[in-house]
């Protein structure tokens, strides 16, 4: 397959080919219990709407039978959910999906992007601070991507009220691991970063990792430039951000479910986040 320049769109949906291609794979095997009267590439589906639409679980626009019944409860949809949570499906389906980009050359980690994004949650749930600086009460993320906007590593969850700086040893490990497993090197790379990140424990860990830091100086209401060694700095690195990690965030509010938070458990969130980001990823294979 070679790089095409065509735009893509974020598929919200896969064809059968797609999901046994990408997804089936990943799935837990039935041991025992009845077997499901529709495909599991269906109920994948059904999940695929239900963070779409943004809907209730009980308001899925479900198919009906030829008894002219849903051909399946939504309820159904829900324990199918959860038990894929429990067997880790979507941080399998979400690696898979970064590995399938290394493997088509799709991939551009000269200059990796991160940066953090506060979800706002209405319902209240586990895992949720007051982000002053936003007034709004949720949880915040730390997303890594390279210079073609696809995620390359899982996010780090955290209440809305902690610094980003302080979940940045957390996320860079989870960086590193993917890395590792999927077979890229970080050596020589360069981490992009706002000020939030400008502390000498961060600048410390991405040296020791081979890379060379790009974050942007976080003045401090100094009034005189900072004495010592000018630090290394790219202005038009920095500015290619906005281009990458913030078209990252953008595209993620396409998925309706992802603009407010109503999940009270911040597992079931976190899921869903990975689905989305594993679509965003996809979206060189999949209309």
């Amino acid at each position: 397959m070679t790089k095409s320049k065509r735009r893509r769109g974020i598929p919200t949906k896969l064809t059968e080919n797609q999901f046994n291609q990408f997804i089936f794979k990943h799935l837990p095997k039935r041991q025992r219990g009845l077997i499901s009267k529709i495909s599991i590439f269906k109920i994948f589906n059904y999940i695929m709407k239900f963070l779409y639409r943004g809907c209730h679980w009980k308001e899925l626009p479900i198919d009906l039978n030829a008894d002219r019944k849903s051909e399946i409860h939504h309820t159904r949809i829900f324990r199918i959910f959860k038990h894929w949570i429990r067997n880790n499906v979507f941080e399998k389906i979400f690696e898979n999906s970064v590995l399938v980009l290394k493997k088509f050359d799709l991939l551009d980690t000269s200059i990796i992007h991160g940066d953090g994004t506060t979800t706002v949650a209405k319902k209240g749930g586990d895992v949720i601070g007051y982000n002053g600086h936003k007034h709004i009460k949720g949880n915040k993320i730390v997303v890594f991507c390279d210079r073609f906007c696809n995620v390359i590593a899982p996010f780090v969850t955290a209440p809305g009220n902690r610094h980003e700086s302080k979940l940045f040893p957390e996320s860079f490990e989870h960086l590193k691991r993917i890395a590792k497993k999927v077979g890229i090197s970080l050596k020589k790379c360069i981490a992009s970063l706002d000020s939030a990140y400008d502390n000498p424990p961060t600048g410390k860990k991405i040296f020791n990792a081979g890379m060379t830091p790009n974050i942007k100086e976080n003045p401090r209401n100094r009034k005189k430039i900072k004495r010592g060694r000018k630090r290394i700095y790219d202005d038009d690195i920095f500015q290619e951000r906005f281009n990458t990690i913030e078209r990252v965030f953008a595209w993620e509010d396409k998925f309706k479910r992802l603009l407010i938070r109503f999940e009270r458990i911040s597992l079931h969130h976190f899921s869903l986040k990975l689905l989305a980001y594993t679509m965003i990823n996809l979206r060189h294979f999949c209309e």
